[in-house]
């Protein structure tokens, strides 16, 4: 309590990760206030083949665990708790933790978002084996193979069009009989000859022997239930950005994310956003990657005025 950190940066995502880099090489000493699970999504990520300079791959779990190591190696501090509320009504700014209370100049938020779920048993347990929220990510692991994709946004259309370039079948499943999309990806996904459209229809469970193999579907129309063979499904029901301890300190939109004029910058001073948080679109490694690095350096920027 009596020591004000230079920067703390909320959340050990990839965002998080490379602005404690970037701010332990400037000799800042950030504090990464990490949760008690690190790492963020990508703990969950099976092999990641877009991320630069892994030409072949690259395992979830073991890019997050070289992040911290290299934020260590430059002197980052990492503690594994989870914040329960923040004070940004008063310089130096106070984060809470359930057993400590840190103060400090300025702030990275980095908490991300977590992908809506279906709330499934089966859903948690073929997660990262055949169950994906990431078509860009994952869509070339089915080759010739057969997918599902769940929702009937903008992003279910996004995620079944691009799927399509790898898969031979994308059955787009929605629990409606009409999408919410804008009218062009409607378009483009029903001209596409491979994209199959089944509607009134919900997941009531998820097959499978190891992987995923097929689907239980409930047509709330006609009571009834079926069976279709998959080899994977794709959810595509949106995000939930993870700014419940922020509503009343900084302005958020109307969906929670945090609101930002330039991607870095939040409505206080010192305190600046990184990643998924901020980031209702691309939701990659690369760019909450990107974005880690610029509100590293708008922080370091920041704290130079101070002294």
């Amino acid at each position: 309590m009596d020591t004000t950190h230079n920067v703390i940066i909320i959340g050990s995502g990839p965002a998080g990760l490379t602005a404690a880099i970037y701010n332990a090489r400037a000799e800042l000493h950030p504090l990464v206030i990490a949760g008690l699970e690190p790492g963020g999504q990508l703990m969950t990520t099976s092999v990641i083949e877009n991320f630069p300079g892994f030409p072949d791959g690259i395992e979830g779990p073991v890019l997050m665990q070289n992040m911290i190591a290299q934020a260590e190696k430059f002197d980052a501090k990492l503690v594994y708790e989870n914040v329960v509320s923040v004070d940004f009504n008063q310089k130096p700014y106070k984060i809470k933790t359930p057993g400590n209370e840190y103060l400090t100049k300025s702030v990275i938020i980095s908490v991300g978002s977590k992908p809506r779920r279906l709330d499934l048993e089966s859903e948690a347990k073929y997660w990262g084996k055949g169950v994906s929220t990431c078509a860009i990510c994952d869509a070339a692991f089915y080759k010739g193979k057969v997918v599902a994709v769940i929702g009937g946004g903008d992003s279910a259309m996004e995620e079944a069009n691009t799927i399509t370039k790898f898969a031979k079948k994308v059955y787009l499943i929605h629990r409606k009989n009409e999408f919410k999309a804008s009218k062009i990806m409607q378009d483009k996904t029903f001209t596409n000859p491979k994209i199959e459209v089944i509607w009134n229809t919900v997941v009531n469970e998820i097959v499978g022997d190891m992987v995923v193999t097929g689907l239980t579907l409930f047509n709330n129309q006609t009571n009834t239930e079926s069976e279709l063979k998959v080899d994977g499904m794709f959810l595509a029901i949106g995000h939930i950005p993870s700014t419940e301890i922020f509503k009343d300190q900084i302005e958020l939109d109307e969906v929670g994310y945090i609101k930002t004029p330039d991607g870095v910058h939040t409505s206080i001073e010192g305190v600046f956003v990184a990643g998924e948080v901020a980031d209702p679109s691309y939701r990659q490694v690369i760019t909450a990657s990107g974005m880690g690095c610029k509100a590293a350096l708008e922080a370091e920027r920041y704290l130079s005025h101070l002294l």
